[in-house]
């Protein structure tokens, strides 16, 4: 029995959903999003209340049952109040600046880098000196993979804490090397 599955998702107003049997269509104030359903699971839509039940209670049916309801209860979340991930910038030097559809970040290498958002992704810079990056988006994956992909150019380093961290992420330091005076 799952119990992510079992929930009820209650659709908010002002929030459109289309079914078929391959997609739902979850269209918002901030967009439109498509969810696939697989067919080991079905999606029944009365009044503004949705549920997902499976059809079978084999081990994929069972495993695709909680995965279809929460893709689909983040699809309408994303599309009412949308996501958003927080990064810190932390290095002498090191800041981010949003222009158009790209980041440009300079994190100690001889270049910047320029990092090109993909297309329903909003990066805003700002801190005093360019050291916070927020992520913003109405599909939750897509704004994971770029917040993690801008994140993997130059990961928290645990001397001296330089790199890209999330904003509550907490990053374990370690001592350096001591210069013993063994005779």
């Amino acid at each position: 029995m799952s119990r992510i599955g079992n929930s009820v998702i209650t659709v908010p107003e002002g929030v459109k959903i289309e079914s078929n049997p391959q997609h739902l269509l979850v269209t918002g104030p901030k967009g439109e999003l498509s969810v696939g359903i697989c067919d080991e699971v079905t999606v029944k839509i009365e009044d503004n209340n949705l549920s997902v039940s499976r059809n079978a209670d084999d081990k994929v049916s069972k495993a695709m049952h909680g995965t279809t309801r929460q893709l689909v209860f983040n699809a309408i979340e994303g599309v009412t109040n949308g996501f958003s991930k927080h990064l810190e910038i932390i290095g002498v030097g090191y800041n981010a600046k949003s222009q158009n559809n790209r980041v440009i970040l300079q994190l100690g290498f001889s270049h910047d880098i320029i990092f090109d958002l993909p297309e329903g992704i909003e990066a805003i810079a700002d801190g005093k000196k360019g050291d916070k990056l927020e992520i913003k988006g109405i599909n939750k994956q897509i704004v994971g993979q770029v917040a993690a992909k801008i994140r993997s150019l130059r990961k928290p380093e645990p001397y001296k804490g330089k790199g890209i961290r999330y904003k509550d992420e907490y990053v374990r330091s370690k001592q350096g090397k001591t210069v013993g005076g063994g005779e």
